[in-house]
């Protein structure tokens, strides 16, 4: 086993010889590429990772950021890192030559990201927030943002946040109460600026002096004519509110008035500070000028859907860190397993004999086979969705673009959430393998699920997410939505039945059973005419449409193994382990889903008739 971060081989599989990346080359924005540079990209992310981000990933979590009421101390490496990841130049990697990027296929930059945020996601999060925010303003900003805040970010010179929560609303974004009054003193070059006031919660990499500036991208509300904000989420509007303000050159001079009020000490991700931001406090300005000095990007009460760019970004690199969380797991338990002697088979119990490798005993074998089904079956979604964004991006048809818009779509919020759920899991497997001394701080699998355990809340819970896929995805556009992901779905249901594989037929069976299960019971909750009984079990429903859109990942890789093990001489175990996998999730997983729909049929109502006395 050459690294215990990632598997390189199966990076590799995924990415050319199941998602054939190769073949993006043939389009003008990835001409200049070719298998060689996408390999060498990996190769530097893999060396960064391995030299100057894991080794510091126990210290960071062992010694926190500390803030003394003035300043935020964290330990040298994580500077030390992101300073060599912004030197390589990955900050704007997947970005246009004009911008100094690489040009990279988002499906290959997510893989180079995968290195890092396995690597040590804490320190990962200053950067993957910042590539976020610096693609959001590119999306919604003026060519002064851009030229003034984005190029800086994909420099490393300024890093950037997402500041959306508040401690009174949480994930409810129409209650945020967070103000910006218009400004009547002119901004640079005559642009309009606000004055923001109020307060951000749980907002990572808020505070810290890794990079010159902080660009926070801020949700808040303008108030009307009468001085009152505007309920709902139609007075929400978007603003930077950098850390410093910007002179005349460019450069961060004056501070601006957002104040780190204290930082919140999570169970996981402790590296990352995590910080409650006062706007508008006063510390740093005359009370005659009190307010966080913002600048709106795009247009007035637009700002939930301007947002929205950073968001789904967010989801899919949540996915993508809870998948290789997962994996890294996985690795360390592989390799814990292969060489941790212990006990003896039931039948062979001479004492005299050595004890066995416990990778030796079924049920250790079980619990790695479970964690390989879950951890590549994830890490395999969230790739295929970032090979999505690709085709959405440079197809050659109108119709491509709109079709892979539309499994996006769908896929977001699954993305999104199994593998915060089913990756932790495996996880929890990990720390089984390593038996009692999975349970200690010695070992690195403990911090793996603490910090993956965070994914099932980052970036919406797994009930948001649930009533995003009923409530919306599945209905919008007629269900065009639903019914794209079902062609795609019956697609590789039928270029599995032309190789006739036994083996896969069989899978295939049941994976087109289990899809036309769904649509039945997506259409059964539609038919009760009360939205409530329709959405009361949405995450349910989220789990089970889950288990079944692995199932297809699972199919598509397997597929690929087969044909392989009946064409090449080299590397059969890596085919046949595919193989299992996919076996595995088809005898133990997918069957899950039929008592779930069978449930979801029945529009059950037990949790929605449940009372609050009750408890």
């Amino acid at each position: 086993m050459s690294s215990t971060i990632l598997s390189r081989r199966d990076l590799d599989f995924i990415l050319f010889e199941w998602l054939d990346v190769e073949a993006l080359t043939a389009r003008p924005r990835f001409a200049d590429h070719s298998r060689e540079t996408f390999s060498a990209a990996l190769d530097t992310a893999e060396q960064i990772a391995s030299d100057l981000f894991a080794p510091h990933n126990k210290l960071s979590d062992s010694q926190e950021p500390h803030f003394d009421g003035e300043s935020v101390t964290i330990i040298a490496p994580v500077k030390t890192a992101l300073d060599t990841y912004s030197a390589a130049g990955l900050m704007a990697s997947g970005q246009d030559y004009e911008l100094d990027g690489m040009q990279l296929p988002s499906v290959v930059e997510k893989a180079v990201a995968a290195w890092f945020t396995a690597a040590n996601v804490a320190t990962s999060a200053y950067i993957f927030l910042t590539i976020a925010n610096a693609n959001t303003l590119l999306k919604t900003g003026t060519p002064r943002q851009v030229e003034q805040f984005v190029k800086p970010m994909f420099a490393g010179e300024f890093f950037g946040t997402m500041c959306l929560s508040e401690p009174q609303a949480g994930s409810s974004l129409s209650d945020i109460t967070t103000r910006a009054v218009p400004d009547p003193v002119e901004g640079p070059d005559g642009e309009r600026q606000y004055r923001l006031s109020g307060n951000k919660m749980w907002i990572s990499a808020g505070e810290h002096e890794l990079a010159g500036n902080i660009v926070h991208l801020v949700l808040a509300k303008i108030p009307g004519p009468d001085g009152k904000l505007i309920p709902g989420t139609r007075g929400i509007s978007l603003f930077i509110v950098p850390k410093f303000l910007l002179d005349e050159n460019g450069k961060p001079g004056e501070r601006n008035d957002v104040v780190l009020a204290g930082l919140n000490h999570k169970m996981g991700n402790r590296g990352t500070t995590n910080c409650l931001l006062n706007f508008g406090e006063g510390k740093f300005t005359p009370q005659s000028k009190r307010g966080a000095i913002g600048y709106l990007v795009g247009t007035a009460h637009q700002g939930l859907a301007n947002m929205f760019h950073m968001m789904n970004e967010a989801r899919i690199g949540v996915g993508l860190g809870a998948a290789v969380l997962g994996v890294t797991g996985y690795l360390h338990a592989l390799d814990y397993a292969r060489n941790r002697p212990q006990g003896r088979h039931p039948a062979e119990k001479d004492p005299a004999q050595p004890p066995l490798a416990i990778i030796r005993h079924t049920d250790v074998r079980r619990m790695l086979l479970a964690q390989k089904a879950y951890v590549e079956g994830a890490l395999g979604l969230v790739l295929y969705c970032a090979r999505l964004v690709d085709e959405q991006n440079t197809a050659e048809t109108p119709e491509a673009r709109r079709h892979a818009g539309q499994l996006l779509d769908f896929l977001t919020p699954i993305a999104k959430s199994w593998p915060s759920q089913w990756c932790v899991e495996a996880n929890s497997l990990a720390i089984q393998v390593h038996g009692g001394y999975g349970y200690t701080r010695e070992y690195n699998v403990e911090q793996f699920y603490r910090d993956n355990r965070l994914n099932s809340i980052h970036e919406g819970t797994h009930g948001i997410h649930g009533l995003d896929l009923l409530g919306r995805k599945v209905t919008i556009q007629d269900g065009a939505l639903f019914k794209a992901v079902g062609a795609e779905l019956a697609a590789t249901v039928a270029a599995v039945r032309r190789d006739g594989v036994a083996e896969l037929l069989a899978y295939a069976d049941q994976l087109e059973a289990a899809w036309q299960n769904l649509s039945a019971v997506t259409a059964t909750l539609y038919g009760t005419g009360d939205l409530n009984k329709t959405l009361a079990n949405a995450s349910v429903y989220l789990e089970a449409a889950g288990h079944i859109v692995v199932a297809w990942i699972w199919l598509q890789q397997a597929q690929v193994a087969a044909a392989k093990l009946a064409t090449e001489s080299s590397d059969l175990d890596f085919y046949r382990g595919k193989l299992q996998a996919c076996r595995y999730f088809y005898h133990w997983e997918l069957p899950k889903v039929g008592p779930q729909l069978k449930l979801l049929a029945s529009i059950d109502t037990t949790t929605l008739d449940m009372q609050d006395a009750w408890f």
